[in-house]
């Protein structure tokens, strides 16, 4: 939901992009149709069925969402049009009833009258009365299906697989070792003792896994036999592959076990390819893995927990020479998507599995699992994992790669100070390393957050010390401080360099101008530069010289103060 003055302050992007741009899950802009009032009553209310489906949000009437410039973009709408009478038409044309709020906008453009529908999140599914509906996935509005009618009920837990009552109370259907196996995974995240201690029926009573004397299908999940799992969760498997190439594979396992014996099993086949590696650095002693034990948990505690177990088809773990898969049926729910993952309110496929693991402490509803997993890669200097959506399946893949000791000795310092880096900028400084500049829009995309939100974080970290801008507006970019990036730039023998060496500075500025060309931004001033190499004014001017002189691409714009270098052909890039 968007108030009045977050949609104002999205209108100053209009002159540098269309409205289509700026929405988003929860915003839309449309146009008002001055043609017919008809049609644009029909249309307020198809966007409040839209919205009401995909979690509720914000329809701006009056700006046309393909158009560049305010004056182009914002034409306003009539000042006749009555919001009362226009949440009276969506309330009797909808079903079940929605109500929506009307908010009015001033504008200096078109009409100088914007509106604003404020669809807030109910029990969808919502449809007009006619019985047609639309769903809004991503900035779309998508035709309300079978198979989307089918996902809002699991979203909003109508039709939850695993709370479901399967069979009478029997301790034939349990299985003492995944009970067991259960509370050792449960005691080491701390689950509370007097839970633990409860016998295995009231255990499973006491999660609500046991309704009016019959197991549900989460029961049998967490701690039933394969028998009983055969018989009552014919969907659930899991396969472990050790790919030897993208066809053949050395290792293969396939099983069906209770939950907390498949997250068991799964690790110790992972043990020989994923060993501990220690690493001394002073007083620090960092033992680590490949792939971290706690993003690989909770990589397959997500695949496990959010599998549609009504589609056959096992979770799949496969481990390549390069890279470890973890892949589950049943795509994201509840507009949930690879590029809002790490801020998205969560939702459970399986509510009631995932309420009993959430007391036990084996998984967060507070959606801090995917943050984990990140940062337990990050804060080693590798890349986070890659999470896709393929078809009806998520697939989330970690690279292999190396411990980045100067970067996790920087982390381990950072904290012993005080200032603990959270995932935001973890990536962000993870990016610069590899890239010798960042800009807001880039920075917002790899954080998965709005340009405002990422300035805020850009700005604390240059008052930390860890990055500094150049440029202004819209052509305002962020490189490592010079200082962090000599201490954390490593050489072959894993220590930290002291300095950018003459060649490694020109190859530095070099990239940032070739990458400022390619977005059609301008070049770098003298300033500029000595912020990038830290060098004084006559070394910057000597190594430009140099530059220029061995590239014939680059050029010298003005004089004095004014004077900017620029790379000339980017096409060459």
């Amino acid at each position: 939901m968007r108030t009045a003055a977050n949609i104002e302050s999205l209108l100053p992007e209009l002159e540098h992009c269309i409205a289509d741009d700026l929405e988003d899950q929860d915003l839309d802009f449309k146009q008002w149709d001055t043609q017919s009032r008809d049609k644009a009553v029909r249309t307020v209310v198809q966007m409040a069925v839209c919205m009401a489906n995909g979690g509720g949000g914000t329809v701006v009437f009056g700006v046309a969402d393909r158009s560049q410039g305010r004056e182009s973009a914002i034409l306003g709408v009539p000042p006749e049009i009555d919001i009362n009478l226009l949440k009276k038409a969506v309330y009797d044309q909808t079903d079940p009833k929605i109500t929506p709020v009307f908010e009015e906008l001033a504008v200096p453009e078109g009409t100088g009258r914007l509106l604003l529908m404020q669809i807030y999140p109910g029990m969808p599914p919502y449809t007009d009365s006619a019985g047609r509906g639309t769903i809004r996935v991503g900035k779309d509005c998508q035709p309300l299906t079978g198979t989307l009618r089918r996902k809002i009920g699991v979203e909003t837990g109508e039709t939850d697989y695993t709370g479901e009552a399967v069979s009478p109370v029997d301790n034939q259907l349990l299985s003492a070792t995944a009970l067991e196996s259960l509370r050792n995974q449960a005691r080491k995240e701390r689950a509370p003792d007097d839970l633990l201690r409860l016998s295995d029926v009231d255990l499973l009573s006491t999660l609500g896994l046991v309704k009016q004397g019959k197991l549900t299908r989460a029961a049998i999940l967490l701690a039933g036999t394969e028998a009983a799992i055969r018989e009552h969760l014919p969907g659930h498997n899991w396969t472990f592959l050790q790919m030897t190439s993208d066809t053949d594979y050395g290792i293969r396992e396939d099983r069906v076990s209770a939950l907390p014996l498949s997250i068991q099993r799964i690790e110790e086949l992972l043990v020989p390819f994923n060993p501990i590696t220690t690493y001394k650095q002073g007083m620090f002693h960092y033992e680590y893995r490949t792939w971290p034990e706690i993003a690989v948990r909770e990589a397959l505690m997500n695949a496990f927990c959010h599998v549609d177990l009504r589609i056959a088809g096992p979770v799949m773990v496969k481990l390549y020479s390069n890279r470890l898969e973890i892949s589950n049926n049943g795509g994201f729910i509840a507009g949930i998507t690879p590029n809002n993952i790490l801020h998205h309110q969560p939702a459970a496929r399986n509510p009631l599995l995932v309420e009993a693991l959430t007391r036990l402490r084996l998984v967060n509803r507070s959606n801090l699992g995917i943050n984990r997993m990140f940062s337990a890669l990050l804060i080693e200097g590798k890349e986070p994992p890659q999470i896709r959506e393929i078809g009806e399946s998520v697939l989330m893949s970690f690279p292999k790669r190396d411990l980045n000791a100067a970067f996790r000795l920087f982390v381990a310092e950072e904290s012993e100070h005080g200032r603990n880096l959270g995932v935001d900028e973890l990536l962000l400084l993870q990016y610069l390393l590899q890239h010798p500049e960042l800009d807001t829009g880039t920075a917002a995309a790899l954080c998965q957050r709005s340009e405002a939100e990422i300035r805020e974080r850009l700005s604390a970290m240059e008052s930390a010390g860890y990055i500094e801008h150049g440029g202004t507006g819209r052509g305002a970019y962020w490189c490592v401080h010079p200082d962090l990036y000599n201490r954390l730039a490593e050489d072959g023998q894993g220590e930290a360099r002291r300095r950018i060496d003459w060649e490694a500075a020109k190859t530095r500025v070099l990239s940032i101008l070739m990458e400022r060309a390619r977005r059609n931004e301008p070049g770098l001033s003298n300033k500029e530069i000595r912020q990038i190499t830290r060098f004084d004014r006559n070394q910057a001017r000597r190594l430009m010289q140099e530059l220029m002189q061995e590239n014939a691409s680059l050029q010298k714009v003005g004089e004095r103060r004014w004077a900017r270098y620029e790379y000339s052909n980017a096409r060459e890039y």
